[in-house]
């Protein structure tokens, strides 16, 4: 079946926030937008939870995102995360979105609220309709408490603005049933689970690990397009210990950005109520980088 929104396939970066005393970062921002431009990163993805942004204010929400789209500039496309449990509050985020100049918009299941099915398609259906934005719909049951179903989706894709899925709940039987039941274009939102799921039929990732490695996560991608399997293996099993200590040593995003730190990157400041890795997760942190052979032993 022929996808919609074929403008999200590939390796999309989910960027971290970086802050400097309490507050956005903009030049440390900025230097990561042109890092990920020069190496190549096809979609740079602000403010979703990678951006910590539940703890974002809604003025540096906004902020993030124009600051994004204006060092962009155009080389780029910016799927700005607009999502909330609170449909009005992902209306405005969303309008923003569109008015900064954003490619689309990445819209993460309502949380906390627990809403049924049908509140699940209402909340989504009024943002289709109060926005002219692609819409890319964002998966993630372990932090929403609800796992947005099949058909749920199904019905969601016959709205002309949403175009995609990030599906992040884990179950490959899930990604199977939305290749048969829509047109969409899904994103694997699990960094160790992306060639897998490109075998069933997704067709890019949402990567955490491309904030650290985005041409590695790039030539996974690009080797299974062009039906090189075994490096694509290759690549899958070179990065899947790094994938996996990024997602399980700590809560998103405090790995990645303690990784950024180590590797001169960054300062690995985070907002409460995240907090540092403590002295049993760094040292594999680090063991982990060394042996994907970005830190020098010993450094």
């Amino acid at each position: 079946m022929a996808t919609k929104g074929r403008m999200f396939a590939g390796c999309t970066v989910a960027l971290v926030t970086p802050f400097r005393d309490g507050e956005v970062d903009d030049q440390a921002l900025r230097q990561a937008v042109d890092w990920q431009i020069a190496q190549g990163t096809p979609v740079l993805s602000p403010v979703g939870t990678t951006g910590e942004s539940p703890t974002l204010s809604h003025d540096e929400h906004e902020r993030v995102i124009a600051t994004v789209v204006e060092r962009v500039a155009g080389r780029a496309k910016v799927l700005a995360g607009t999502g909330s449990n609170a449909t009005a509050e992902a209306i405005r985020l969303t309008r923003f979105a569109a008015r900064a100049g954003a490619d689309g918009a990445l819209l993460v299941a309502p949380y906390y609220n627990r809403p049924s099915q049908e509140g699940i398609y209402a909340h989504y259906a009024r943002i289709a309709e109060s926005v002219d934005l692609p819409l890319v719909l964002y998966n993630i049951p372990a932090r929403t408490g609800r796992n947005v179903e099949p058909e749920t989706i199904e019905r969601l894709a016959k709205l002309g603005p949403i175009v995609a899925v990030k599906e992040a709940s884990g179950s490959l039987d899930q990604v199977s049933d939305l290749v048969v039941r829509t047109d969409l274009t899904i994103l694997s939102g699990d960094d160790s689970l992306t060639l897998p799921m490109l075998a069933v039929g997704a067709e890019g990732v949402v990567s955490v690990v491309a904030n650290l490695v985005p041409r590695d996560v790039i030539a996974l991608l690009d080797a299974f397009g062009r039906g090189d399997l075994a490096e694509a293996r290759r690549r899958h099993a070179a990065l899947f210990p790094l994938c996996r200590d990024l997602l399980s040593l700590a809560p998103n995003p405090v790995p990645v950005k303690t990784a950024l730190a180590l590797l001169g990157r960054g300062n690995g400041e985070l907002r409460l109520p995240l907090c540092p890795l403590d002295d049993r997760a760094l040292p594999l942190l680090r063991r982990s980088l060394e042996r994907y052979g970005l830190l020098a032993p010993g450094a």
